[in-house]
């Protein structure tokens, strides 16, 4: 099965493309990853989208593309794959639509993880961060002693973009963005919408029975 995941910041898209890659054995393919994996070994495709990244600029769309397709033509994805972080854009999901046939693959499902915004302000504004790498939420998940962490008793820090200001604008680009592409998929008939509001294991069983309608 071949997915791509959709999800607003926030979400807890990254929670369940782990476990949707544990039970349907797809290759979970995330744009960061292989942009930071192609950088990191300094391939021609990694040493061109450095230069952008080291500026602090967008990879552009022609360079991702070319990217992807690499990705997608290697063997461990032959049993399926799911994207995430690409296509993010409406010229991003044409050029894939161009990409795929040429590597004999098609999109199975689009799963759609909703979560409404003011939920979403909510949980990402209330992150707290341990410089161990612990995570913790002022409501869904405090730590024991207010402002420390459980884990190795340090002070525990809010990220300076885990704002309401910067989480809006993040919102109001994604729904900008992503919005046509749910539109575009929708014509398909390949969208499986979930709400992703709850517990982390109910939601998964709804993203489960969404899957395997479509399987």
């Amino acid at each position: 099965m071949n997915i791509i995941l959709l999800g607003p910041p926030g979400s807890g898209k990254g929670t369940q493309a782990k476990m949707i890659a544990d039970k349907y054995k797809v290759t979970h393919v995330s744009t960061g990853d292989i942009l930071r994996e192609n950088v990191r070994s300094g391939t021609p495709l990694g040493v061109e989208a450095k230069k952008f990244m080291d500026a602090g600029k967008l990879v552009p769309d022609a360079l991702l593309i070319d990217i992807i397709k690499d990705r997608l033509a290697k063997d461990d994805v032959k049993g399926g794959w799911m994207l995430d972080g690409f296509p993010r854009t409406m010229p991003q999901a044409e050029a894939l639509d161009k990409i795929l046939p040429t590597l004999g693959q098609k999109i199975d499902v689009v799963l759609n993880i909703d979560v409404p915004d003011e939920e979403l302000v909510k949980r990402v504004t209330g992150r707290r961060m341990c410089k161990c790498g612990t995570t913790y939420h002022v409501q869904f998940n405090p730590p024991k002693v207010e402002g420390k962490c459980d884990a190795c008793g340090a002070d525990l820090y809010q990220r300076a973009d885990d704002n309401e200001e910067t989480v809006k604008q993040r919102l109001s680009a994604y729904h900008a963005q992503t919005q046509p592409l749910i539109d575009y998929y929708n014509k398909r008939g390949i969208v499986a919408t979930v709400l992703g509001v709850g517990d982390i294991k109910a939601i998964f069983g709804e993203v489960v029975k969404a899957l395997d309608k479509r399987a």
